[in-house]
Formats: C-alpha cells, structure tokens, sequence
C-alpha cells in the first residue's frame, strides 16, 4: 500500500504514517530499481494490524 493509501485509511497525515515506520510500527518495503527515486510500499497486513492495536488501545483507555 501506497504511503497516501495508508495516511487516509488511518486518518492521518502522510508524516504520521512515517513515524509509524520510524518507530516501527509499520514495516516498509523499498520497491526501487536502478537509480530512480525510492517507491515504498506497507504491508496490508501491518496496517491491519496498528488499526487493531489503535482500536483495542482506544477501548480500553475507555473501559479504564
């Protein structure tokens, strides 16, 4: 998933999403071939998992 992808799933900005992957929330894979600019892509599967982690987070701060 593209950067942008990811910034509106989870609502944020496109610089939240990379201190997601800084603080390795988000796993990042570096597509670029040759000397042309980096492309990344995220996982689907690790965005799934800091929307769960984000959601359980969130209701137990509220069951607290």
């Amino acid at each position: 998933m593209s950067i942008k992808s990811v910034a509106e799933i989870l609502e944020v900005s496109r610089r939240s999403v990379y201190r997601y992957i800084a603080l390795g929330e988000l796993s990042v894979v570096d597509l670029r071939t040759g000397g042309e600019r980096s492309r990344v892509r995220i996982p689907g599967r690790d965005v799934e998992a800091l929307v769960r982690r984000r959601t359980a987070s969130s209701v137990a701060s509220i069951v607290a």
